[in-house]
């Protein structure tokens, strides 16, 4: 698998996998965890 970091702006932090937004900093107001992002991934393959 793959990653590739997108340079933004204004705070914005979206995780997004195949096009689908799997994480948004703006909706719970932090950062994910590594751990939490892995199993964001894991869930999408299952």
């Amino acid at each position: 698998m793959d990653a590739t970091l997108i340079q933004g702006g204004g705070g914005v932090f979206d995780v997004t996998v195949d096009g689908d937004r799997i994480f948004s900093k703006h909706d719970v107001d932090r950062f994910p965890t590594d751990d939490e992002i892995i199993d964001l991934i894991k869930a999408r393959s299952a």
